[in-house]
């Protein structure tokens, strides 16, 4: 009786352990997440409305995590003359301009057609988990869902410059 109390404590305590012990996936987010700070990311999480999809009564709301870079390319009166816009992965009325499958949350029909087609270019090359593109005076935002890999890290950073440099 006595082994049996005491294998019935240690698998107790084992099972308290394993519980509290990061998953494979959290491991590779914290992974992803510290890779992303030298490369001048800077990682938050945040709510995020989307557009309201074909089809549908309300519009969607999630939490994702945003990968920012800020705009250093700029000055003030620069930075004045850059129209923020929202791109969505989701299908709704308004798409001017956007691939098949993609929407605005906001700014439609302020970008120029060579930024449009930018824009198009930069959208075919993320990663699938990307799930909104963001661009404002002050920085330039992907939201991802960190499904892929840690090269997938580096592409989101090479197309997001490509929206920097552009001034776009």
């Amino acid at each position: 009786m006595k082994w049996a109390i005491i294998i019935l404590i240690m698998l107790s305590l084992l099972g308290s352990i394993m519980w509290v012990m990061p998953t494979p996936r959290q491991r590779f987010q914290a992974e992803l997440r510290a890779k992303a700070k030298p490369l001048g990311f800077q990682v938050q999480m945040v709510r995020l409305t989307a557009p309201r999809a074909k089809g549908e009564m309300e519009s969607g709301q999630y939490s994702v995590m945003a990968y920012r870079l800020p705009r250093l390319n700029v000055d003030k009166k620069t930075a004045n003359t850059i129209t923020p816009w929202h791109a969505f992965r989701v299908e709704s009325i308004a798409n001017t301009g956007l691939p098949e499958g993609w929407s605005w949350g906001f700014g439609e029909n302020v970008l120029s057609e060579e930024a449009l087609a930018l824009l198009k270019d930069i959208i075919d090359i993320l990663p699938s988990g990307v799930s909104s593109i963001e661009s404002t005076p002050i920085q330039a935002t992907v939201h991802w869902d960190e499904n892929g890999s840690i090269e997938d890290l580096g592409l989101i950073k090479a197309q997001i410059e490509r929206i920097l440099e552009a001034k776009i």
